[in-house]
């Protein structure tokens, strides 16, 4: 069995792929659909819109008339290959190919003989995983399969490309303000359902627009991307953060009290501070933050909760700029 390659751009489909939040979600119909088309239309067992996460292929959507889990690793999914190209990857007769004759999936359950996965990728070109479908009978695929599967592949690209754009920032690629509302919202009713406090952070940059009107909006861009990219260095994966507009940020911490939040604090205070030492860009990147700490009840909303750490914010901006 040969395991599948990692991609050159492997840091950077990650970030893609997580900052979407789809990996582990709830089924969608529009995801559905296109697995259950590509079963119908070319006779499989199985078809599949697979994502692939760092060590494991996890299937976002499974048409199909057998039990399948979840997700496989990623050592021995078809899938792991197939983003590695530009095109659709087709075997023809998995027992018939060195890379696959001795792999688990064809050994086992599900018996695969015959593989054929679209790379889906989205505006930067990282291919976020596969559609892809399997049967337990070698086949040929002839340049009208070919063409079929590819357009059912652009299909699914433009759902999740509709996906990113009602939910992700573009310049940061981290949650735009409605994103980070439906997360936090999920988040919220899971502190309430398990009684754990939870921690709201509001940050706004400090003196923003002299970036923008001495070194150019590229250079006040990139501190918006590196401001971003520190909340994702120094927040858990588990937290939900998100860019709410301009230079405004927020963060959801679950599980966590008042003292641990402004542990945290420092240390993402510590992050950009380095970042401003070594990067010697001319400006420092400045920002006051406000955050509050309380268990989730019944009436909570999260924008009340914005609302409360927004009033904190500014009481330290003041502080700051006096």
């Amino acid at each position: 069995m040969t395991s599948p390659m990692i991609p050159e751009d492997e840091k950077q489909r990650l970030e893609k792929l997580r900052a979407l939040k789809i990996l582990d979600s709830a089924p969608e119909e529009r995801f559905d659909r296109l697995t259950r088309m590509a079963k119908r239309m070319f006779g499989v067992d199985i078809s599949v819109l697979s994502l692939i996460d760092d060590g494991r292929q996890w299937f976002k959507s499974k048409a199909l008339e057998m039990d399948l889990p979840d997700e496989t690793s990623r050592e021995i999914s078809f899938c792991g290959h197939a983003i590695l190209g530009n095109d659709v990857f087709v075997v023809e007769d998995a027992l018939e190919d060195h890379r696959f004759k001795d792999n688990p999936l064809v050994t086992g359950t599900p018996k695969i003989r015959f593989y054929a996965g679209y790379p889906l990728k989205v505006n930067n070109g990282s291919a976020l995983g596969t559609l892809c479908i399997i049967d337990d009978e070698p086949r040929k695929f002839e340049p009208e399969d070919l063409q079929l599967l590819k357009d059912l592949g652009v299909m699914a690209e433009q759902e999740i490309a509709a996906l990113q754009l009602a939910t992700l920032d573009d310049l940061t690629l981290i949650s735009n303000r409605r994103g980070f509302a439906d997360l936090a919202k999920h988040s919220l009713n899971v502190c309430k359902r398990k009684d754990l406090s939870v921690s709201i952070l509001l940050f706004d940059l400090n003196k923003f627009k002299p970036i923008n009107d001495q070194f150019g909006h590229a250079e006040g861009d990139r501190a918006l991307i590196v401001f971003a990219n520190a909340l994702r260095v120094v927040f858990r994966e588990s937290d939900v953060f998100g860019r709410l507009g301009g230079d405004e940020f927020a963060v959801l911490m679950m599980d966590v009290d008042a003292e641990n939040t402004v542990r945290v604090i420092e240390r993402f205070k510590t992050e950009i501070s380095t970042y401003n030492q070594q990067a010697a860009r001319g400006y420092d990147i400045e920002y006051s933050v406000g955050f509050i700490n309380t268990l989730v009840e019944n009436h909570i909303d999260i924008n009340d909760l914005l609302a409360a750490a927004d009033k904190k914010m500014y009481a330290e901006k003041d502080n700051k700029l006096r």
